[in-house]
């Protein structure tokens, strides 16, 4: 643990990257049976708790030559500049095993106060984790599979990449469920993506927002209820964060007078998902989709925090929506 730096930034709009960067860090502290007494966790978002903070960073590890400790969202805890003055020098006399691992969810410009704190004589690790693009995600997932010790074929990975957008927390979700049905003896096929992978709750959020479009709030909750009952709510959770998204890009780009063509060119679409989510986003103003995905935010941050149970949030966001688009 001796190369591990003391200090890491992380950031980009990656979740999973992050997560997994920091999971990694976490898996290297030894005994399994010790790890949580040597991790700590600060979300800045909620504040900053000094003392708590204070204490975590100066804690000796237990029975471990190194502990961890994670500020999430550091910026915002950060934000007066006394905290940040009274925070960095805390910094400067941590303990020498304490690793202090500091995860921004948005990429930093280079010129930022954070990034150049991290800069400032090497003081820090610094990596940068920004979602896939679009075209990108076939080959991330090949390379994905690898990680996970199987393969899958470049035409199902395509696919793949059709159904979850650029959303890489879900499509490493799915290609665990994959690998597994392919019990790891032979590559992924297009096939076993439409057999196994999330092509029919897809499928089934279209019909959701098509049922939210047309002011359909007893529909829209069934099909709610229904895709609970057969799908994992965060995954689903995932998908609808990303269909409101790509509604959202797609009323910019018909507002511009793109034709259907010109949007799937653009958002690097199937034929088919292109012209849904025209159809879809005809249906909403730009307002009201900016509304919604604002109220998408609100939700992801209450679920988060634990304020609020996924399901009971997500049925009354449809209620609300129902009434409203």
């Amino acid at each position: 643990m001796s190369e591990v730096p003391q200090f890491t930034l992380l950031h980009g709009n990656d979740e999973f990257a992050i997560a997994a960067h920091i999971e990694k860090l976490c898996a290297g502290l030894g005994d399994p049976s010790n790890t949580d007494m040597n991790i700590a966790r600060f979300d800045g978002r909620a504040g900053l708790d000094y003392e708590a903070f204070n204490r975590a960073v100066n804690t000796a590890p237990f029975l471990a030559t190194r502990r961890v400790v994670v500020l999430m969202h550091p910026i915002p805890a950060l934000n007066s500049p006394e905290t940040r003055k009274k925070v960095l020098d805390l910094f400067d006399k941590a303990q020498p095993t304490t690793t202090i691992v500091l995860a921004e969810f948005e990429e930093l410009k280079s010129g930022h106060w954070l990034v150049k704190w991290a800069q400032a004589g090497s003081r820090a690790l610094i990596r940068v984790y920004n979602l896939p693009k679009r075209w990108e995600m076939p080959r991330w997932i090949e390379s994905e599979a690898k990680k996970q010790g199987g393969r899958i074929e470049p035409d199902a990975a395509v696919l793949l990449s059709e159904r979850v957008g650029e959303d890489t927390r879900i499509a490493a979700q799915e290609l665990t469920k994959l690998l597994a049905y392919a019990n790891f003896e032979r590559p992924i096929s297009v096939l076993d993506v439409e057999r196994v992978s999330i092509l029919s709750a897809q499928g089934s959020v279209f019909e959701l927002v098509d049922a939210l479009g047309q002011r359909d709030g007893k529909k829209a909750q069934h099909t709610l209820h229904q895709l609970l009952e057969d799908e994992d709510a965060l995954e689903f959770w995932g998908m609808v964060i990303r269909q409101f998204r790509l509604l959202i890009q797609t009323r910019e780009l018909l507002d511009e007078n793109s034709s259907v063509q010109e949007i799937q060119k653009s958002l690097g679409l199937h034929e088919f998902v292109a012209q849904k989510v025209t159809n879809q986003a005809k249906r909403f103003s730009m307002p009201v989709l900016e509304a919604i995905y604002h109220k998408l935010l609100e939700i992801d941050e209450g679920v988060k925090t634990s304020q609020v149970p996924l399901n009971v949030a997500l049925d009354t966001f449809i209620i609300e929506l129902a009434l409203k688009s």
